[in-house]
């Protein structure tokens, strides 16, 4: 039996030129399920983006989902695309499996935790207080280019992504240290700065945006109570939880999470197309 993909609407494209199209996963011309492919709302013209892929329940188990995603893979070459990209919720472990197994590779993961509503304390000679101009200006210089470096070390080209930074920082913090719903956070541990913290907002969640301890006082605990800080901070300003993103490979953070009650909520992969 042949299975591929039929078009249910002509090819889409914006006014940005960002293109996108709806297909039927068919076995011998019979409907199985469905496939939406786009190119990416970030990184633009040549990178696709798999934004659903669906199998009906009789057909699942026989590989109609790793022919269609392999057929999928072929027109976004078609569409001069050198990346083709995943996300998968974090309970849909075989569409995990069958990304794995097609040579995806696990770039970051988005993570929650819902607070009790009482607010954590922090150890015995640790304090929060507001950043400084000064600290902020001195961050945000590194912050930029670190981000940098984590997309470059995940597949992303270094001009992708430095445009990514500079997008990203400037649509979050257009008024720096003073933009609206953002709340910098400098560590103290007797007296000494110790680590810092970008808590933010979305969809009625804190969100940490970046968390960093001093690496000069890392393997001390200074990372947990950056992140109970976090906690209370986000339970002030009457949120339920708190989200997150972590790159893979990022052990010592994502054991951290793991260990103060996050869950995976999605998993976020990407291929080369060669």
């Amino acid at each position: 039996m042949t299975t591929t993909l039929r078009p249910t609407e002509p090819l889409q494209r914006d006014a940005n030129g960002a293109l996108s199209r709806h297909y039927r996963v068919c076995v011998n011309s019979r409907p199985v399920g469905a496939i939406h492919l786009v190119t990416h709302h970030i990184f633009g013209p040549s990178v696709a983006q798999i934004r659903e892929l669906g199998i009906e329940e009789p057909d699942r188990g026989r590989g109609r989902g790793t022919v269609a995603a392999l057929a999928a893979e072929e027109v976004a070459r078609g569409w001069g695309c050198t990346r083709i990209e995943a996300s998968v919720p974090a309970e849909a472990e075989a569409a995990l499996r069958l990304a794995t197994a097609l040579g995806y590779v696990l770039r970051n993961r988005n993570m929650e935790k819902r607070l009790d509503g009482t607010a954590p304390e922090l150890p015995a000679g640790s304090r929060g207080r507001p950043m400084t101009e000064a600290e902020f200006e001195a961050w945000m210089e590194r912050a930029k280019e670190d981000y940098v470096q984590d997309w470059i070390a995940r597949g992303v080209p270094e001009s992708e992504a430095r445009a990514k930074s500079e997008r990203d920082h400037a649509t979050s913090l257009p008024d720096g240290l003073d933009s609206e719903g953002m709340e910098f956070s400098v560590l103290e541990h007797e007296g000494t700065p110790v680590g810092m913290l970008w808590l933010g907002s979305r969809d009625g969640w804190g969100f940490v945006y970046d968390v960093e301890a001093d690496e000069r006082y890392r393997g001390r605990g200074h990372g947990r109570s950056l992140m109970l800080l976090a906690e209370a901070q986000t339970i002030a300003a009457g949120r339920t939880g708190i989200r997150l993103n972590v790159f893979a490979g990022n052990t010592p953070a994502e054991r951290l999470y793991e260990s103060l009650g996050y869950r995976t909520t999605a998993h976020h992969l990407y291929k080369d197309l060669l």
